[in-house]
């Protein structure tokens, strides 16, 4: 009797121990905003206001992205877009990389598809390749970043996107090809990497799928896991970032990335990470330096950092990946960042 009743306590324990590990983030949010609204009643408005304005900002990036994913797994189409992945591996990682510097995807935006091409299957390669490259640049962004800091500089941090995915990429293809990286997904992401269900065992696709009920109930389970899992992730991202837009004032990180030469390019690669606002806040942040004298290949570290490890985008990975890849993906955006604006910055000189 007293083993039942020890078995008994251990799975309850072991029980909620994966509640809290599973509920994490919506803790730490419930924590963050029961702080403020001691010590900061009207920061936890402002807090709690952004925290939704961001989600309904980036509601139709989710809702294309989480509709596209829960179709495929329902229908079976997952194989086939997995398989669009397959091939060449040199050409998929130059394919994603270009794809991803050209893509419309924002950091945010990005999340859900790179969770489901992991799901189904497409190499980490090519995958990583498209994540490195897309929160740097879209159309727009591009538009804008000519606008406030000319066409060159445009170009240049396109060809930064391009060029940060390629290197990840085939770094990632080396690594894997090495033996290194199994399993890096954490658990329930998926079984991506080299190869997956999807492109191991293909099923036969039903387009139609609302017409067989266990397919139509895969649609609504996937859907509502994608989303769940999403939305506790960018609730925390985004009301963290509503703290550093607050708290982290521009006058500080314009004192310190202010100068000439090879440092203010190193300060702002290590800057970028933690002080980067967002793509559209940081782009006149960065016109002002530049017009202050801060050398230009400092300000594209900066935004290529920053446009990587953003706080939705820095989170979102964490949730998705274990730490290993995780710090690899930090570390390919600050030796990427720092790349980029010694090249840009020497061909100012030149």
């Amino acid at each position: 009797m007293p083993e039942l009743v020890l078995a008994s306590r251990n799975r309850l324990a072991g029980a909620g121990r994966q509640v809290v590990q599973h509920e994490q983030a919506w803790l730490a949010t419930a924590l963050i905003l029961a702080g403020l609204l001691v010590v900061a009643p009207d920061q936890a408005t402002e807090s709690a206001a952004f925290t939704l304005g961001s989600l309904l900002d980036v509601t139709p990036f989710l809702v294309l992205s989480i509709g596209l994913a829960a179709y495929a797994g329902a229908t079976g189409a997952d194989a086939l877009i997995a398989r669009a992945f397959t091939g060449s591996p040199l050409v998929m990682i130059a394919l994603a990389a270009a794809a991803g510097g050209l893509s419309p995807f924002c950091s945010c935006g990005v999340i859900p598809l790179i969770a489901a091409l992991l799901s189904m299957g497409v190499p980490l390669s090519a995958v990583m390749a498209f994540w490195l490259a897309s929160p740097i640049m879209d159309p727009s962004m591009f538009v804008l970043t000519s606008g406030v800091l000319g066409i060159e500089f445009a170009i240049a941090k396109t060809l930064a996107a391009i060029g940060l995915g390629l290197a990840g990429g085939f770094a990632v293809h080396a690594m894997v090809g090495a033996g290194g990286l199994r399993d890096p997904l954490r658990p329930g992401i998926g079984n991506g990497g080299c190869g997956g269900s999807a492109v191991r065992a293909p099923g036969p696709v039903v387009w139609r799928f609302w017409s067989e009920r266990e397919r139509l109930r895969k649609f609504a389970r996937e859907g509502l896991k994608a989303t769940l899992f999403l939305a506790k992730w960018l609730t925390l991202a985004f009301l963290l970032e509503s703290l550093m837009l607050r708290y982290v004032p521009a006058d500080l990180v314009t004192s310190v990335l202010g100068g000439e030469g090879l440092a203010p390019i190193s300060l702002a690669t290590l800057v970028g990470v933690p002080a980067y606002l967002n793509g559209y806040a940081a782009l006149p942040l960065v016109g002002g330096l530049v017009d202050q004298g801060m050398a230009p290949g400092a300000g594209l570290a900066f935004l290529v950092a920053g446009g990587v490890t953003s706080l939705p985008a820095a989170i979102a990975v964490w949730a998705l990946v274990k730490k290993p890849l995780f710090l690899l993906y930090v570390g390919f955006a600050l030796g990427g960042s720092f790349a980029a604006g010694l090249l840009y910055q020497g061909w100012q000189v030149l």
